[in-house]
């Protein structure tokens, strides 16, 4: 049911949403400290783990799908807002945590591409006892490149 979704997104929210405040708290700073980010995550994964187990029908992920094209974008944005109006009444050491976060992730981006791309198959084909053969016979027509078999994808 659809209304199951909305509420795995609900619980998410709240329990990321505390899990900032607590954050926050622990660093000193009176905000919320990437509840929002937090509760994303939490969806993310508890979603994936549900639906491996087999245990999320298709109507409670409609519930999500719908939750994630128009509201969560909406809240990210105004989270994003009262972070950064945050950081600023922070300090000094807030924005710095900030501009390492932010190059942390741009320098991670490439290392996480790589990581999801298959490893490169080699250049050179495979050549079969025909192939030599053909190829060594001068009075042969065809040439070795096209006597080669092509590597299976």
């Amino acid at each position: 049911m659809v209304i199951y979704g909305v509420a795995l997104l609900a619980g998410c929210m709240l329990v990321g949403l505390w899990a900032g405040d607590v954050l926050g708290m622990l660093l000193g700073v009176n905000s919320n400290v990437g509840g929002v980010g937090i509760a994303m995550l939490m969806l993310i994964f508890l979603g994936g783990y549900l639906m491996d187990k087999g245990k999320m029908p298709s109507g409670t992920e409609s519930g999500i799908t719908f939750w994630n094209g128009m509201y969560i974008p909406i809240v990210v944005a105004m989270a994003a807002s009262q972070d950064v109006a945050a950081a600023f009444d922070g300090g000094m050491i807030a924005l710095l945590a900030s501009l390492v976060a932010v190059g942390a992730s741009f320098a991670l981006v490439p290392a996480l591409t790589r990581l999801g791309q298959p490893k490169a198959a080699s250049t050179s084909a495979p050549t079969t006892a025909s192939s030599v053969s053909k190829s060594q016979d001068k009075h042969s027509s065809s040439s070795s490149a096209s006597a080669r078999t092509r590597p299976a994808r």
